[in-house]
């Protein structure tokens, strides 16, 4: 939890005495600045749970994965996971924090049915680590904002058991009692729901990446506590309300600006901000009050005496941090300076990697979108195959209504079909031709490269050789004869559009090209097609393309 204390970030000045910091103030609540912090609770990504040798499987019939300790038979005793403790020192070396050689485990006092001992272990007072930041930016107003969040603390603890709610009663899955929870706990330095949201989802792309938690949210695999507090600038930081189980970066983003609004209308009128603990209600996009706030003497916390300290060596951190993954940060460095890949190119490569599945304990990811492409970009060029993954790929599977799998489609034939297309056997797309995304000319523009890609998405299981299937499907690429008379064809058709151009209105040039296209199903090459239509139509050759 933040305590009051640490809510306060203030500086000695040469005087002695504190001064606060000031910041200028959104426009939408102008005078008054919120303060914000977060508690992220995320599910290792551990095949066991925490202290026993139980199966973490949520997805399981209810109460199917339980162990005597998760159920806490009396004479049970803990086990430490070591898989969670690895996963954990991950985290913390990949945020910068110092992971401490002692930290020991608590008990947290709480009574509710999801929690069968009436205790959770979990590391309030001696963590595993403390410190580090998470660089996080954002755009708002069409302006990119970029700011530093710091780290309190990073702990272990046990998650609850899942509660279903029905009028009258409640039934208790204990499958999810005693899971590895790793709570990170930021300060109080975001500002906006926009900067709350971005760190959010920096910090869950960061996880993800070094394999210490799936972080699906709409799984319950990461929730979020939100303290938010506002005040004036240049005064004490205002009291604080809690935010329980947000699990939306939208919800977040909203129940943020929501508890802003009501701490403002409050103080506005005159009135006080009582300390508490506060739900959201999405539909309402407002928060309620849940109970008053507790702090720390209320959960009565003791030290778990069946738990020893957990000591961990300089040389077990080496260790772990020569076997980290890369950091979204580093692949997308590696991209751009080894690939020469464009930002555009980039977010989409990421946004594939990252929706990939997290194996268990911190295995090695393999078959992911990465190193997909990686392995078509060998001795081809990187912006070529990522400009086919990026807008064929991706936009064939989007059309179906499916994600990106390296089995869909065998990184062997996409580098084929982007081999024939370069040998001109098939046409593909005239990534010379105009200077708009390729993307703007998919419709009118098919190629034969393209039609043997979506064929091979609609075929996934088919043993047909490529070359035959091109020959069925007759794609290769027509030849100059045939060239010239789909160029005739198309001025013929388009004669309005033909006659602009003879008096040198070249911007209807794309429209003859997407005729040509069209009458060849794709078989003619573009690029071709628009300099001979140039030269049929009487106009100079087109240097920029020379």
């Amino acid at each position: 939890m933040l305590s009051r204390a640490s809510c306060r970030v203030a500086r000695l000045s040469p005087s002695g005495t504190r001064s606060y910091s000031v910041e200028a103030t959104d426009e939408r609540w102008p005078g008054w600045q919120p303060v914000i912090g977060i508690e992220v609770h995320t599910q290792i990504r551990a095949r066991r749970k925490l202290f026993s040798d139980a199966v973490a499987n949520f997805d399981a019939r209810p109460n199917w994965h339980v162990s005597s300790f998760d159920a806490a038979f009396p004479g049970t005793l803990p086990v430490l996971n070591k898989a969670c403790v690895d996963l954990g020192t991950r985290t913390a070396l990949a945020l910068g924090s110092q992971v401490h050689e002692r930290s020991s485990f608590d008990r947290k006092h709480y009574f509710y049915a999801d929690l069968p001992a009436g205790y959770q272990i979990t590391q309030h007072y001696s963590p595993l680590a403390t410190g580090g930041k998470l660089h996080v930016t954002h755009t708002h107003k069409q302006v990119k904002h970029g700011r530093d969040v710091r780290i309190h603390q990073i702990q272990l603890e046990q998650d609850t058991a899942k509660s279903t709610y029905h009028p009258g009663h409640t039934l208790i899955d204990l499958n999810r009692a005693g899971a590895a929870l790793m709570e990170i706990v930021s300060e109080p330095d975001m500002r906006s729901p926009e900067e709350a949201g971005a760190y959010v989802t920096e910090l869950r792309a960061l996880l993800r990446a070094i394999g210490a938690s799936n972080g699906n949210m709409d799984e319950g695999s990461l929730r979020c506590d939100v303290n938010v507090s506002v005040h004036r600038p240049g005064e004490y930081f205002g009291t604080r309300c809690e935010i329980k189980n947000l699990n939306t970066i939208k919800g977040l983003q909203i129940a943020i600006t929501s508890e802003i609004r009501r701490h403002i209308a409050l103080l506005s009128s005159g009135q006080s901000i009582a300390q508490e603990t506060r739900g959201f209600d999405e539909d309402r996009a407002e928060t309620f009050k849940l109970r008053s706030k507790e702090d720390a003497p209320d959960y009565r916390y003791m030290p778990d005496p069946n738990l020893p300290p957990l000591m961990i060596s300089q040389d077990y951190i080496q260790h772990i941090k020569a076997g980290m993954p890369p950091l979204p940060s580093d692949i997308r460095q590696r991209l751009a300076e080894q690939h020469k890949l464009s930002e555009r190119h980039i977010d989409v490569l990421m946004s594939m990697w990252e929706v990939s599945d997290v194996p268990f304990d911190g295995e090695r990811r393999e078959n992911d979108a990465l190193s997909y492409f990686e392995e078509v970009a060998q001795g081809r060029s990187s912006r070529l195959v990522a400009n086919w993954i990026t807008n064929d790929l991706v936009g064939g599977l989007a059309y179906r209504g499916e994600t990106f799998s390296p089995e869909r489609l065998p990184a062997a034939h996409l580098g084929l079909i982007i081999d024939m297309v370069q040998m001109g056997d098939l046409t593909g797309l005239p990534s010379l031709l105009f200077s708009e995304p390729c993307s703007l000319l998919l419709p009118p523009l098919a190629t034969s490269g393209r039609a043997l890609l979506r064929r091979l998405l609609e075929e996934p299981c088919t043993s047909e050789p490529l070359s035959a299937m091109i020959d069925r499907l007759n794609l290769r690429s027509t030849g100059a004869d045939g060239l010239q008379q789909f160029c005739e064809t198309a001025i013929t058709r388009l004669h309005v559009e033909a006659e602009s151009a003879r008096k040198g209105n070249t911007k209807v040039l794309k429209r003859l090209v997407g005729e040509v296209m069209k009458t060849s199903k794709g078989r003619a090459d573009a690029q071709a097609a628009a300099v001979m239509l140039r030269e049929m139509l009487g106009l100079p050759a087109d240097e920029t393309k020379s």
